[in-house]
């Protein structure tokens, strides 16, 4: 299926800066639930990363999940010219403050 250069960089944006993406399985949907662009053309352009094996799928009560694979951030990464400080949102790493034990045991006893 061909589709149009804008519309592929937004689909791959959007993969790129939540590292995950989902899309209802409706062929037939004007547009997807979060990008503009039409619902066959997210699902094909993904499907077309699946088989070079950039992101995995599974498929769940008539939906699509996508997720990155690591190869697939780097061909991304390219593909839209990023650099490397950049990365999805699903690949951040978190600062939590640790909890002392006596904060834990506090809320068990509680």
């Amino acid at each position: 299926m061909l589709i149009p250069q804008k519309n592929r960089k937004l689909i791959y944006e959007n993969l790129f800066k939540e590292g995950v993406l989902v899309a209802a399985k409706d062929f037939n949907a004007p547009s997807h639930q979060d990008i503009p662009v039409p619902n066959l053309q997210v699902i094909k352009a993904l499907q077309s990363l699946d088989s070079r094996g950039y992101v995995k799928t599974r498929f769940s009560w008539q939906y699509y999940y996508y997720s990155l694979t690591d190869e697939g951030i780097h061909y991304i990464r390219e593909y839209l010219h990023l650099p490397e400080s950049i990365v999805p949102a699903t690949h951040k790493k978190v600062d939590r403050p640790a909890a002392s034990r006596s904060s834990e045991q506090r809320k068990i006893n509680h």
